[in-house]
């Protein structure tokens, strides 16, 4: 059995009409996709940004445990999902994002593409000329393959952006960038509600919402090349976006938007097709323990995650209830922890590092979205809030995400929600102890364990 990863970068949960949100058709490919597999709307990547993410996924451990709490490479004694299959004699692929995996000799790419030679990551036809030429090799070479195709698309640069000029220009591409196959405008978008209704945002929006359209017509050219080669029936195919969109209140924290991702596995004969999976949390540390099973192969040493793979057969699985969310070091090397902890409707966040005078800063503010918050700021006493909540934010969040998905109204200290925040503070220090959490001294010095143990709410 072969193995055919695709992950989008930055693509937010409800880009995918599959996932039940309503919206614009930004996603035909994935959204077929969903159709002939099962979707698992309660999944999630473990951190909310790109190498942290990525690699959760290919060591089954939280960044903590793998020796890369940020954009930081693995350490040589963590075990990877493509060492395991090197040994069984797979042939190892990789297209874009390369250097988001690392050290590179732990992750044995026998075929290896990067960004440059993709245009940046941003050409559908470039990646289905990759994957045509990765799947002829594992045919003529006789060898089963995993394949990782990893999107460039929705990242930051957005389509038809300034921040896109400016970038690509240097680089000599921009004139070379293929348009997506549908072009959105602002007065086809509506406005999350974790965002305030600006016509700068409406416009940045329109450009992700684009650059989403580009990303499917990847994922489209990768499945093609995939069908062509006669391997569909005997190749397992996982989709998904290594966390949310790039604005704020999404990508590098642990709301929601942040880490909700689009799951989907396509496996002929033992996934029933348009399958909806709206109980069971899988994440993102789940994967390379769940592809190992699926292929026969041994488990990885020293893992957090664990397998579902009994979940793609349709059985119920105990003890997928909850799951716990991270984010460490970001990309500018500044530290920002948080943990949080979903449970059926609700999720509680942890902040270790909010103590109202150190300001959160992170690529989501860059572009056109942020300054137009921060304008509007000075006369919007609610933009105001939501931008002084976004810099300094507070210890502790509690949210209902199915009344309440933007995170709007922070539960923290309503009594009646009082049951609910005990239960998921003890969900959190169970799992901050099981993992040696270095975030465990910070929790418990807040003052936010709770001394019983979990409890059915």
């Amino acid at each position: 059995m072969n193995v055919l990863l695709i992950t989008a970068d930055d693509m937010n949960w409800d880009a995918v009409t599959a996932m039940g949100a309503a919206g614009l058709p930004l996603t035909p490919h994935i959204d077929a996709l969903a159709g002939q597999g099962a979707i698992f709307r309660r999944a999630h990547v473990t951190a909310a940004i790109c190498q942290p993410s990525r690699q959760a996924m290919m060591t089954g451990r939280y960044p903590h445990n793998s020796g890369a709490p940020g954009f930081h490479p693995i350490a040589p004694d963590v075990p990877t999902l493509q060492e395991s299959l090197r040994r069984a004699g797979y042939l190892n692929g990789i297209l874009g994002k390369v250097e988001h995996l690392a050290p590179p000799e732990k992750f044995c790419w026998d075929y290896a593409v990067d960004r440059v030679d993709l245009a940046q990551g941003r050409d559908p036809s470039l990646y289905g000329q990759h994957a045509r030429a990765f799947l002829a090799r594992a045919a003529g070479e006789d060898r089963p393959f995993f394949l990782m195709a990893n999107a460039h698309d929705p990242h930051r640069p957005f389509h038809g952006s300034a921040q896109e000029r400016e970038n690509h220009q240097t680089a000599d591409i921009l004139d070379r960038l293929p348009a997506p196959s549908r072009i959105f405008g602002p007065d086809e978008i509506t406005v999350p509600g974790f965002l305030p209704d600006l016509p700068e945002v409406r416009t940045e929006l329109a450009q992700y919402a684009s650059s989403c359209r580009r990303c499917d017509d990847t994922v489209g050219e990768v499945l093609a090349a995939l069908d062509a080669s006669g391997l569909a029936d005997e190749t397992i195919v996982v989709f998904l976006s290594d966390n949310g969109m790039a604005f704020p209140f999404a990508k590098t924290n642990c709301y929601l938007h942040s880490t909700r991702t689009p799951w989907i596995v396509r496996w002929a004969g033992v996934v029933e097709a348009g399958r909806v999976d709206d109980e069971h949390f899988i994440n993102g540390i789940d994967l390379a323990p769940t592809l190992l099973d699926a292929l026969g192969l041994p488990p990885l040493a020293g893992i957090d995650g664990r397998s579902f793979l009994p979940v793609l057969s349709d059985a119920a699985a105990a003890g997928r209830d909850h799951l716990v969310t991270h984010i460490n070091t970001i990309a500018g090397g500044r530290a920002y922890p948080m943990r949080a902890v979903h449970h059926g409707q609700f999720g509680y966040i942890f902040n270790a590092w909010a103590d109202g005078q150190i300001p959160f800063r992170n690529e989501s503010m860059s572009g056109l979205t942020w300054p137009a918050m921060a304008t509007a700021a000075q006369t919007d006493p609610a933009v105001a809030d939501r931008a002084r909540l976004f810099r300094f934010r507070v210890p502790e969040e509690l949210y209902d995400f199915t009344a309440d998905p933007h995170a709007l109204h922070n539960l923290i200290a309503e009594p009646a929600h009082a049951d609910t925040l005990s239960h998921l503070r003890a969900l959190l220090l169970a799992e901050m102890h099981r993992s040696q959490d270095p975030q465990l001294d910070a929790f418990t010095a807040h003052g936010a364990s709770c001394r019983r143990g979990p409890r059915r709410v």
